[in-house]
């Protein structure tokens, strides 16, 4: 039985598990989607949805405690300023997981974690510019008169 049971080990040690976890959340909060493998995806999930909620309290003790936690200041200020004000009005369910697929080299599942209200943008089509055959691009030859015959 699996009583108590919770988490992925993610088949790393301890420091190295929390590395991985901290690069995770904080490139979520940096670009607002990542792309990861499910495993990786299912244990990021809450730690970033503890982020936000940390995001919506404002306090001093909440900055300082998502700046041990983030890696980047910048990560940190993204958080306060523009993720936890998107989210105040909700009660959890920040992130969602969206499968992709699988990874070529290994075959493992791969996954978008992603923020709420950040869906991807389809960018318009460039128009593509008709192709000059090889016979334009050469130089014009003169041709003399007198070789043609009527």
């Amino acid at each position: 039985m699996r009583h108590l049971v919770s988490g992925s080990k993610l088949g790393k040690q301890p420091a190295h598990r929390r590395a991985v976890l901290r690069n995770l959340v904080t490139n979520l909060v940096l670009h607002e989607r990542i792309s990861t493998t499910i495993r990786r995806a299912k244990a990021t999930k809450p730690i970033a949805e503890r982020m936000i909620t940390l995001g919506k309290r404002d306090t001093l003790h909440a900055r300082r405690q998502a700046a041990a936690f983030l890696q980047t200041p910048e990560a940190t200020k993204k958080l306060f300023a523009q993720l936890a004000p998107r989210f105040a009005d909700r009660n959890g369910g920040y992130t969602r997981i969206v499968h992709i697929g699988f990874r070529l080299g290994d075959g493992a599942e791969l996954a978008v974690l992603e923020f709420i209200g950040s869906e991807m943008k389809v960018k318009a089509k460039k128009e593509k510019k008709a192709r000059e055959t090889q016979m334009d691009d050469m130089p014009k030859v003169p041709v003399p008169e007198k070789d043609i015959k009527p």
